[in-house]
């Protein structure tokens, strides 16, 4: 098997032969890797990760048009794709800001509706169609799974321009608004992931924050009327395309609660499974055959506090839990922060690497 063979089966259920590594450095220990082994390729080559990722639809950032809704911004900010501000903070933030959500306090719909979004449509050229297959192309040529990210969905995308607390107002009042958001947002989401699917990914990356550390975010209710069938909109899009595409979705924090509704809407790999909030032996135990997992290696635990033999054991553990149904590639459940010593981020591949799936 080559690596997307093999992660590709890994994720379907199926036999495969090895486990593979799936991390992500923040800037400072991206510098510390380089210092660590003087190499001259990516860190994700470096560790051979099964995947990497095809270029989104192009879109030119217009930051004037979004200036009158951040009066005031801090030096050394930017301003997204979507009009959301972000401002830089403290030298102890690192690469942490703070964000300015343009149509926060907006009470008007018809001010709502003047706010300029982009306009993937237009972008989703015949041009851009060529580029997304050939990169697809060319990574399958190197034995690696092509990958389109779609994280921020739905509902982080809306709440970033809205708001949270005004965007939770929206749907529990039911205002127009929150339906003109989610709406606007949905839709666009749909123009990518068909373009993903048209390119020939073999995964789609969605998600949505959903879950805080202990709670669910809002309730079932408020998700399955607001959310999951905007999710679900997004994924059977993507599949009218590209059947066998397999979606990868991922929402931070205590998600449990909404697992079986992610598994209606299409979900078939679910990311992080936080061990500091979600138990993942019983989450496994109940739906190990309907679902895969891509995470459950804490990084707000083991990664960063524990010792290079309890990341070891960790990743075994969790491996040995899967085993029923497979389905598990153990990751870090989030960015790798500057905390995590290096002497864990080489446990944890070499705990990969040396357990024996088969066995």
């Amino acid at each position: 098997m080559n690596p997307r063979e093999n992660v590709m089966a890994l994720l379907r259920r199926e036999p495969y032969e090895w486990v593979p590594v799936d991390l992500q450095l923040c800037p400072s220990l991206e510098e510390e890797y380089r210092r660590r082994t003087g190499a001259a390729v990516s860190y994700q080559d470096y560790f051979r990760l099964p995947w990497a990722g095809i270029g989104d639809i192009p879109m030119s950032k217009k930051d004037e048009q979004y200036l009158p809704y951040h009066p005031g911004l801090k030096a050394g900010s930017y301003i997204d794709l979507w009009g959301v501000a972000h401002e830089p903070g403290s030298a102890a933030a690192k690469h942490m800001t703070y964000m300015r959500c343009p149509l926060k306090g907006i009470d008007s719909l018809s001010e709502v509706r003047a706010y300029p979004l982009p306009d993937y449509a237009a972008g989703d050229t015949a041009e851009n169609a060529a580029s997304q297959r050939a990169q697809a192309a060319a990574l399958h040529a190197r034995g690696l799974a092509a990958m389109g990210y779609l994280t921020c969905t739905i509902w982080e995308t809306s709440w970033y321009i809205r708001g949270m607390e005004d965007l939770m107002m929206d749907m529990m009042s039911g205002d127009p608004i929150a339906a003109y958001i989610l709406d606007a947002v949905t839709e666009r989401a749909v123009t990518r992931a068909r373009a993903y699917a048209r390119a020939g990914v073999d995964i789609l990356y969605l998600g949505d924050d959903i879950g805080m550390q202990k709670a669910p975010m809002m309730s079932l209710e408020l998700y399955c009327k607001w959310l999951k069938p905007r999710l679900k909109q997004v994924i059977d899009a993507a599949r009218a395309v590209r059947p066998g595409i397999l979606v990868k979705y991922h929402s931070c924090g205590y998600a449990t609660p909404f697992i079986p509704h992610l598994i209606e809407a299409g979900v078939d790999i679910l990311n992080p499974i936080q061990p500091e909030s979600m138990n993942f032996q019983e989450i496994y135990r109940e739906f190990g055959g309907k679902i895969s997992f891509d995470g459950t290696i804490g990084t707000q635990s083991v990664m960063p506090f524990g010792t290079p033999q309890q990341v070891r054991e960790t990743v075994f553990r969790h491996l040995d839990i899967a085993r029923p149904h497979g389905g598990l590639l153990p990751a870090p459940t989030h960015l790798l922060e500057p905390e995590v010593p290096w002497e864990n981020i080489i446990a944890y591949v070499e705990a990969c690497r040396d357990y024996k799936p088969g066995k």
